[in-house]
């Protein structure tokens, strides 16, 4: 799964900006100086959290519903969503060498049409994700 929302507990800051955490995930939280960085930072810091736990194989928190989530005064919750496979595409884009194999047959036909094994490849990779 790539994509996810969680809660997020906004605190109002005596600068106007907010600081936001989301209980669901430990060490996940951030800071903007208005309601607009702060989202966006949110998604940010989700997204990079969420991606780790992918990456290391860890088990995806569950979300918890909004009235098991403790606000102090001024404190509201604000869902935010995220994509991991969108943040990786933007974050990640340090290139790898594979080695792979192919029919003989399919490797002449598509050097004599000139096509470009390494986006092909990429591009049917890409489609094969997006259908799962």
């Amino acid at each position: 799964m790539s994509k996810y929302s969680y809660p997020a507990v906004f605190s109002p800051e005596e600068n106007g900006g907010y600081s936001l955490r989301f209980p669901d995930l430990e060490g996940c939280y951030t800071c903007g100086e208005n309601i607009t960085e702060a989202l966006m930072m949110g998604q940010d810091v989700l997204a990079f959290t969420l991606y780790d736990y992918e990456r290391e194989g860890c088990k995806i928190p569950p979300v918890s519903p909004p009235s098991a989530i403790f606000l102090k005064e001024g404190e509201f919750i604000n869902y935010i969503a995220c994509d991991t496979i969108e943040y990786r595409k933007r974050q990640n884009k340090r290139t790898v060498k594979k080695t792979l194999t192919i029919p003989e047959w399919l490797n002449e036909a598509a050097i004599e049409r000139n096509l470009n094994f390494s986006q092909a490849l990429q591009e049917a990779l890409i489609a094969k994700i997006e259908s799962l």
